[in-house]
């Protein structure tokens, strides 16, 4: 296995298809770009959400996963679980985010995830961010649509323990879901690490990468 090294990161995007998302599937991540690139700029897009209790929710917590970061966070009223009947909002939704930053990664819903509102999300991230590298996160549930990632983020034990702290403590209104607990989130972290030797992981499906090495004679 041979692992590649990224530079300062100044720049993110994150989007997520409903409140919660985000933090499930990149909290970790987020926590550890945050406190290693001071002044970074997260640019969060939400589909579902806006003017309910869950966007109170998902701002206190991308407060809390982003420490010192600016966080911009963008929120739409689409309905939970009917995004592809409004196909035409998230793909103008999108556009109108992409115009407002360029991120140096983009981190979205994976394109094999099972529900349709994260599909659909899966989908149009890269028309609009097509020159980005995009990486799509899992999010655990009950449907068995565990994705085989191809990208790995070690993270250190402590931030996956915080990780799980912090959805616990901003997203009450999903408490009652038989998936959402300690045991399911720190097991597929560690399930990751395990698959990239590390303690714990975050784990990502790239969208596509372009690699150069240095040509013989380049400076």
């Amino acid at each position: 296995m041979i692992g590649l090294s990224a530079g300062p990161v100044h720049e993110v995007a994150v989007l997520g298809a409903h409140c919660d998302d985000i933090a499930i599937g990149t909290g970790a991540t987020l926590l550890t770009l945050s406190r290693a690139n001071p002044g970074l700029q997260v640019h969060a897009l939400v589909l579902c959400g806006a003017g309910t209790e869950r966007e109170g929710e998902e701002r206190a917590a991308l407060a809390a996963f982003c420490p010192g970061a600016t966080v911009h966070l963008t929120l739409l009223g689409l309905p939970d679980g009917r995004t592809p009947a409004h196909w035409d909002t998230v793909k103008d939704g999108l556009s109108t985010f992409r115009r407002s930053c360029d991120p140096q990664v983009v981190f979205s819903t994976h394109r094999n995830d099972a529900h349709q509102d994260h599909r659909l999300l899966a989908e149009l991230t890269p028309t609009e961010f097509r020159d980005h590298v995009v990486l799509g996160y899992e999010i655990l549930k009950w449907e068995s649509d565990t994705p085989s990632p191809n990208v790995f983020h070690p993270v250190a034990p402590e931030t996956a323990e915080e990780k799980v702290r912090l959805l616990h403590k901003h997203y009450p209104s999903q408490a009652g879901r038989d998936w959402f607990d300690e045991h399911s989130f720190l097991g597929l972290s560690r399930l990751r690490g395990v698959q990239c030797r590390s303690a714990h992981a975050e784990a990502f499906i790239a969208e596509k990468t372009v690699l150069r090495f240095p040509q013989k004679g380049a400076a």
